[in-house]
């Protein structure tokens, strides 16, 4: 009895150390279910100060041994996550993705195609899927990227129009082809998001003598009710709260620096929108003023409203303040500033509190600023009580396809 179990426990013995020896010459891949999604989740709880970071690490050594067909599952961790973990999720990516292109020379196509298309993930995981997709399909890029005018990817959206103007180009240099030539400057326009790209754009179509209405299609309040000067003596002003802050009275007169002073009507016909105060008001030092305009929405909806300005300022939405930068002449850009907001159905109020200071060099002469109200892509998105639209609001969609349909039309079912 006792030989018999000692040839038994050999046996057991000899078969753990065999399975052992089988495992251990197994290529070392994730392959238990749902523990690619398990690593992701520990990565995405990465947070600052090294909060998580040797979990995070050990979770991306291991996720990085995943097979290709699990990339999308890994690329989907970047949904939603917040940059420092969408920066690991990325890393294992790419260790996945050379990997096996270097051992196998292929990735899963169709699959990461289809990621591609899907809009509802985030636009770095979908770059990214892209950038490895065209890396094993060459022909991917051609195939996908003319489909890609409207996507919310704005590097897809840049590409797309790019391809546009190349071919809008070309037909600009034959005076025969001039027709189908603003054709495709329009579809461009309506797809650019960029500013470099729509200024080149508009000086191509009004060569063409084409007609842009260039405010219009990046969404900038052009129509304002002003008032100014309030004091600003010591730039004490811009914490001071006076009564448009509080209430807005269009036929209200208020003391003003000086004299008093009412609200004045203010349009710009400025391509870029800017609202000059020195145009009304004119050049005048420590002072302060104030910008009104009404936008009317058809339904409860997020907006960005995305600033440019050099003097100090703040903003209100329907009577929130949103932003404030106390700081004078530092330089202004397009998109300068960007800050969230819910516009309420119907009519909302935009308000904004310019500042002057006692600079008195050439270059602080400025008190201006411009606003425009878009989407979380840079698409415009105009009051109903805007009048209608010409050259890439009109025609900026002809000839398109939805990433929806192209992904119908171009990815059959694996």
């Amino acid at each position: 009895m006792v030989l018999e179990r000692l040839r038994s426990g050999a046996l057991v013995t000899r078969w753990f150390f065999t399975c052992l020896t089988v495992w251990l010459c197994l290529p070392t891949t994730v392959t238990v279910a749902g523990e690619v999604e398990r690593m992701i989740e520990t990565i995405r709880t990465a947070g600052p100060a090294g909060q998580g970071n040797a979990e995070a690490a050990a979770a991306w050594q291991r996720l990085t041994e995943s097979t290709a067909e699990e990339l999308p599952t890994v690329l989907a961790g970047i949904d939603n996550c917040s940059p420092l973990s969408a920066n690991w999720i990325r890393a294992a990516v790419d260790a996945i993705a050379e990997r096996e292109l270097a051992q196998k020379g292929t990735l899963p196509t169709k699959r990461l195609e289809r990621f591609v298309l899907d809009t509802n993930h985030d636009s770095r995981a979908r770059r990214l899927a892209f950038e490895w997709l065209v890396q094993a399909d060459e022909t991917a890029a051609d195939r996908l990227i003319p489909n890609m005018l409207n996507d919310p990817g704005i590097e897809f959206r840049r590409d797309a129009v790019a391809r546009l103007l190349t071919q809008a180009n070309a037909l600009f240099e034959d005076e025969t082809k001039h027709p189908e030539a603003i054709e495709l400057y329009g579809q461009a326009l309506g797809g650019a998001r960029d500013d470099d790209q729509i200024r080149t754009v508009v000086a191509k179509l009004r060569e063409l003598g084409q007609q842009v209405d260039v405010p219009r299609h990046f969404g900038f309040l052009t129509d304002w009710k002003v008032i100014a000067p309030f004091d600003n003596t010591g730039t004490k002003g811009f914490d001071i709260v006076y009564p448009p802050e509080e209430e807005i009275r269009l036929d209200a007169s208020y003391d003003g620096k000086e004299d008093p002073i009412t609200w004045i009507d203010y349009a710009t016909d400025d391509d870029y929108g800017m609202t000059d105060f020195n145009q009304p008001f004119g050049k005048l030092k420590e002072v302060v003023g104030y910008a009104f305009a009404e936008f009317t929405s058809d339904q409860a909806q997020d907006v960005e409203l995305r600033l440019g300005c050099k003097n100090a300022w703040k903003v209100w939405l329907n009577g929130e303040l949103l932003f404030e930068r106390g700081e004078y002449h530092q330089g202004a850009r397009i998109d300068q500033y960007t800050m969230q907001g819910v516009m309420q159905r119907g009519s909302n109020s935009v308000l904004v509190k310019l500042c002057q200071n006692e600079a008195t060099d050439s270059w602080t002469v400025e008190w201006e600023f411009q606003l425009r109200v878009c989407d979380a892509t840079g698409t415009a998105m105009l009051s109903k009580s805007r009048g209608s639209g010409n050259v890439g609001q009109a025609s900026g969609n002809i000839g398109q396809v939805s990433v929806q349909e192209a992904a119908a039309e171009q990815v059959g079912a694996e």
